[in-house]
C-alpha cells in the first residue's frame, strides 16, 4: 500500500471513529455503531504490519473521543479571558491521549494474526478481546476515565437492561464483538449477530415489563436546580439571590420528606454559617436537606484540607452525617504532577498548582433516623460502576449531587445523565439525580427516568416513591 492509501486509510478510520460516537448521548444511535465497527475491522484485516495496525486504532480513537467528548471545551470557556487559549489544546490532548489505549489492541492484534491471512470471524473476536481490556484498563488506569463507553449506546433501548448481568464493560464487549464480526463477511457470523441482539431486546423487555419492587415506607423527593451559571455562581454580588432560589424551591408545597440541593449548592463551607445551614434547614422542615457543600478541616502541617462533600442536615442545620467525594476529577478538583506543571512556568496554569480538594476515604453509606439508607455519589463518581459497594452494606437507593454547568448543553450533561441511568439500572435501586443545572432526574430501578427538569432551567422536580415510580410531575419551571 502507497503513501496515499496509507492516508486514505487513516482518514477511513477517523471518520469510522466519529461514526462510532453517534452512539452516544444526546443522539444514542446503536445502529451506526454496528455499522461503523465492520468498517473498522475490515481496515484493520488490510493494514500490514503491527505499526499501521496501531495508527488504525489511534486514528479511530482520535475521531471517536473528538467527536462524543467535544464537551471538553466546555470547562475553558467559563473564563474565556484566562483559559479559552487552552480549550483546543484540552480536545487535542484529550482525544489523542485517550486514543492511545485503542491502537494497542490493534496493535496486537495484528501481531498474534499474521499479515496477509484474513482475520475472519476468529480475529474479529481477538480483536474485540483486546478492545475490551483496553477499554476496561481505560476506566482504571492513572485513576481511569471510562466516560462514553460503547455500552452506553444502548441507554435508550432495552438492550441496556443487560447492564442488570454484567454491567458496563460486559455489554462493551458484547457490543464490539458484534459489530467487528459483522465485518468478517460471514452470513452465519450476521445471522448469530442479529440473534444476539434480538436476544439482548426481548429480555429488556422482558425485564421492563416487570413491575418495580416495592419500597416501603413512601419517600417522597424534591430535586432542586437552581440552574446558576457557572460564571455566575461564585460572584459575591449573586451569591445572595442563588441561596434565595434555593429557599424558595425547597419551600413549595407540598412538602417533601426530603429535599435535594446539587454539589457545592451554597457559598459558604460547612460549619461557617450556622445560622444559614439553619435556613436552609429550616425550608426543607419537616422534612430534611441534603446538600452538596465544601468543607475545611485544619491539616497537620497547619493549613487547611478542603474537601468536596455531601451533607445531610437535622432541623438545626447542624450535619448528621458527612461524606466526602472520594474520586476527583484531575485537572478540575487537583492537579497531577503540580511542582512539574508550576515549573512549565505558564501563568494561567499557576492557580490551578495551588490548593485543590483532599479525597476522601471511599464509599460510604449513609445511614441517618427518617431515610432508607443511601449511597452518595457527587458529580464525576457516577462514572464508575466499580464506586458503588461501601463497605456498611447495599443502599436502598442512589443520590448523586452535580454541577453540570461546567459540560455546555449540547452532549456533556446528556452523557453524564446516561450514566447515572446505567447506574441504576446495574444496581437495581432507584437514583435520585439533584444538578445545579444540567438535568435533575429521578431515575427508577430499571433506569427509567420518572421526573425530571429541564435542562438550563430553574426548577424542581417531586417524586412520590411510594413502591418507586408515581410522579406527581414539574413544579416552579421557569425561565
Amino acid at each position: 500500500m502507497g503513501a496515499a492509501g496509507v492516508w486514505l486509510s487513516l482518514l477511513l478510520a477517523l471518520g469510522a471513529g466519529a461514526a462510532l460516537a453517534l452512539g452516544q448521548p444526546p443522539l444514542s444511535w446503536p445502529l451506526a455503531v454496528l455499522a461503523a465497527l465492520p468498517v473498522l475491522f475490515r481496515l484493520f484485516d488490510a493494514a500490514q504490519g503491527t505499526g499501521r495496525a496501531f495508527l488504525l486504532g489511534w486514528a479511530a480513537g482520535v475521531g471517536y473521543f473528538g467527536a462524543g467528548m467535544f464537551w471538553i471545551v466546555d470547562p475553558f470557556l467559563v473564563q474565556p479571558e484566562i483559559f479559552g487559549w487552552l480549550a483546543p489544546f484540552a480536545l487535542v490532548g484529550m482525544a489523542t491521549g485517550l486514543a492511545l489505549f485503542w491502537g494497542v489492541p490493534f496493535a496486537v492484534a495484528r501481531a498474534i494474526v499474521p499479515r496477509g491471512r484474513r482475520s475472519g470471524v476468529a480475529g474479529a473476536l481477538l480483536l474485540a478481546a483486546l478492545w475490551f481490556f483496553a477499554e476496561y484498563a481505560r476506566g482504571h488506569v492513572l485513576t481511569g476515565f471510562p466516560w462514553a463507553l460503547q455500552a452506553y449506546a444502548w441507554i435508550g433501548t432495552p438492550v441496556a437492561q443487560t447492564l442488570a448481568l454484567g454491567g458496563p464493560y460486559l455489554l462493551t464487549l458484547a457490543t464490539l464483538a458484534a459489530g467487528l464480526v459483522l465485518g468478517a463477511g460471514s452470513w452465519r457470523a450476521a445471522v448469530a449477530v442479529g440473534l444476539l441482539v434480538a436476544a439482548g431486546w426481548g429480555w429488556g423487555s422482558w425485564r421492563l415489563d416487570q413491575p418495580v419492587p416495592p419500597r416501603a415506607p413512601a419517600l417522597s423527593v424534591r430535586l432542586v436546580q437552581p440552574n446558576a451559571a457557572q460564571a455566575d455562581k461564585w460572584r459575591p454580588e449573586k451569591e445572595r439571590e442563588f441561596f434565595a432560589r434555593h429557599l424558595t424551591l425547597t419551600a413549595g408545597a407540598p412538602r417533601a420528606d426530603v429535599t435535594i440541593w446539587s454539589e457545592t449548592a451554597v457559598p459558604f463551607a460547612l460549619g461557617d454559617r450556622p445560622d444559614l445551614q439553619a435556613e436552609s434547614a429550616a425550608a426543607a422542615a419537616p422534612g430534611q436537606l441534603i446538600l452538596g457543600i465544601v468543607r475545611g478541616e485544619p491539616a497537620a502541617d497547619g493549613t487547611a484540607r478542603w474537601f468536596n462533600s455531601l451533607a445531610v442536615l437535622g432541623p438545626d442545620g447542624a450535619p448528621l452525617a458527612i461524606y466526602d467525594k472520594h474520586h476527583l476529577v484531575p485537572f478540575g478538583e487537583y492537579i497531577p504532577f503540580p511542582r512539574a506543571i508550576a515549573a512549565l512556568g505558564i501563568p494561567a496554569l499557576q492557580p490551578l498548582t495551588q490548593g485543590g480538594f483532599t479525597p476522601g476515604p471511599g464509599p460510604h453509606l449513609v445511614q441517618v433516623p427518617g431515610l432508607p439508607p443511601f449511597l452518595p455519589l457527587i458529580c464525576y463518581e457516577a462514572i464508575f460502576p466499580g464506586s458503588l459497594r461501601a463497605p456498611e452494606g447495599r443502599a436502598e437507593w442512589l443520590v448523586q449531587v452535580t454541577n453540570d454547568a461546567w459540560f455546555g448543553e449540547a452532549s456533556g450533561p446528556w452523557q453524564h445523565l446516561a450514566q447515572a441511568r446505567a447506574r441504576a439500572i446495574e444496581q437495581g435501586l432507584p437514583l435520585a439525580r439533584a444538578a445545579n443545572t444540567g438535568v435533575s432526574a429521578m431515575i427508577d430501578p430499571y433506569g427509567r427516568i420518572v421526573a425530571k427538569s429541564r435542562i438550563r432551567r430553574v426548577g424542581c422536580c417531586r417524586y412520590n416513591a411510594a413502591g418507586c415510580p408515581t410522579t406527581n410531575g414539574l413544579c416552579n419551571l421557569r425561565r
